[in-house]
């Protein structure tokens, strides 16, 4: 809550913003250290090292330390995801079973999914276990080996060294690739330079910040606590600095316009395929990788989007980007539209008013061909719209023999909000509550039900009769035009 608002883009930017949330990388961290540490001191003791089984003591620790920074951070549902897995590693440390296979993240999926099945469709469970994958996959099938013939000892820190920083290059790279996909998907972002940022923050997080905040906790009760908060906060400074130095790099903002479902599934086939066959067939899997990219890429963008208010309208114009009819309105929806779209401007950016025109009874805007989309906000707009405009979204209900395409208040009750493209003289619409759309929180009868209530005695919004709307004495509304309510 106390970073700066250039700080937060600048994670963002960096592909560092994981470090702001309790991530499995932080649970991993308290685990690793802690049964480190303790494996580390049971061996200074060579009897009991000797005679009993100290690793898996220090297992237990770790998962105990675990079980305490779950409880610390507040048990939200993204953390018990990591808690289930360090768990399952920490448990086949216990069996003697190996860690880092196919068959744990297989388990902890499973665990994950019996436990909170809805996390499949969140990024941070498909993130999670695509990094783990690639990982896992990658290491599997070849980490870069180093040998060492000299067998001096600063040939073997040397070689050491290079082991380490060749490993987490690869790590990062892994890691960085495998969740690129998902987070354009939900986030329409990229981080060209994410690996490079990684490489320079996350080792001083790994072995500084952690660390030092851990042993901050600890001497926290004795009052010695102050120097370790401090050393904790020159590592943290250090990211923040990596951060801003990468944001500001250029072509550091990678934005990626909407994609489908569909995209992304196949892509997480073809990584799957790719990480989990053992034979050369696996390279099927990048054939179907590039399938999912291309898909991906050559997504039809829409060139009307409608809220489901009505209130809310983007046109995509001449120049190729969106206008905002805005007749009060949700800027957290313009928002989403301008990321969707790949659109660097803010919601409260002034160019996005730049071709509409308005007046007392609506507002227009033109699409690249010259198509007129409006939005009606009275009844006497229709009478011009309906001759003129190939768009017409009104938050009323418009006349039924409008020429226009209309978009009215009974059209979006059945459907929400829609996206809307133009090919030739005809629109197609896509609507965010399809046909047969039956949930819970959205009953199908629920949703059909103002289509089919009957009219209610003659009221407010009146509408243009249709028999003669280029006539403004014939606007008086008839009762069947009326809707329920009204």
């Amino acid at each position: 809550d106390a970073l700066t608002t250039p700080v937060n883009d600048a994670m963002y930017i960096s592909s560092l913003a994981h470090v702001l949330s309790i991530s499995g990388y932080h649970m991993a961290v308290v685990a690793g250290v802690v049964f480190f540490a303790i494996r580390a001191l049971l061996a200074l003791i060579p009897a009991l090292a000797s005679r009993h089984p100290i690793k898996k003591w220090a297992a237990l620790g770790a998962l105990a330390a675990a079980t305490f920074y779950l409880l610390l951070s507040g048990a939200e549902v993204a953390t018990q995801r990591f808690y289930y897995m360090i768990a399952i590693v920490l448990l086949g440390v216990l069996v003697d079973r190996p860690t880092m296979t196919f068959r744990t993240l297989a388990v902890a999926a499973i665990a994950v999914l019996l436990l909170a099945p809805e996390a499949v469709v969140h990024p941070s469970f498909q993130m999670s276990f695509a990094a783990t994958l690639a990982l896992v996959a990658g290491y599997q099938h070849g980490l870069p080996k180093l040998g060492h013939a000299d067998s001096s000892l600063g040939a073997r820190v040397a070689l050491w060294g290079v082991r380490e920083i060749v490993s987490l290059i690869f790590a990062s790279l892994l890691a960085g690739l495998a969740t690129t996909p998902y987070a354009a998907f939900h986030f329409h972002r990229m981080a060209p330079y994410g690996v490079l940022a990684n490489l320079l923050a996350m080792p001083v997080v790994s072995a500084w910040v952690m660390p030092a905040g851990m042993i901050a906790l600890l001497a926290m009760p004795f009052g010695f606590d102050d120097f370790f908060w401090r050393l904790m906060g020159d590592g943290l400074q250090w990211m923040i600095d990596v951060a801003l130095w990468v944001a500001s790099l250029p072509g550091a903002v990678g934005r990626v316009t909407a994609f489908g479902t569909g995209a992304l599934l196949v892509i997480t086939a073809g990584m799957l395929v790719v990480c989990l066959l053992r034979t050369p067939l696996r390279w099927i899997g990048a054939l179907i990788l590039a399938l999912g990219i291309v898909w991906a890429v050559r997504t039809p963008l829409p060139d009307v989007l409608v809220a489901q208010g009505a209130d809310l309208v983007g046109v995509r114009t001449a120049g190729g980007n969106f206008s905002i009819i805005k007749k009060g309105g949700d800027s957290f929806a313009v928002r989403e539209w301008l990321a969707a779209d790949a659109d660097p401007r803010t919601s409260g950016d002034p160019g996005l008013a730049q071709g509409v025109s308005c007046d007392e009874i609506g507002c227009i805007a033109r699409l690249a061909d010259g198509t007129i989309v409006s939005l009606a906000t009275a009844a006497e707009a229709y009478e011009d719209d309906c001759r003129l405009a190939g768009l017409i979204v009104t938050a009323h209900r418009a006349p039924p023999e409008c020429a226009a395409q209309v978009i009215d208040r009974t059209l979006r009750a059945r459907t929400g909000a829609l996206a809307l493209r133009r090919i030739g003289n005809q629109w197609e619409i896509t609507p965010a509550r399809p046909d047969g759309y039956d949930r819970p929180w959205a009953p199908r009868n629920a949703v059909e039900a103002p289509a089919a209530s009957p009219p209610a005695a003659a009221g407010a919004d009146a509408q243009p009769s249709p028999a003669k709307p280029a006539s403004k004495r014939d606007a008086t509304p008839r009762s069947e035009d009326l809707e329920p309510g009204d």
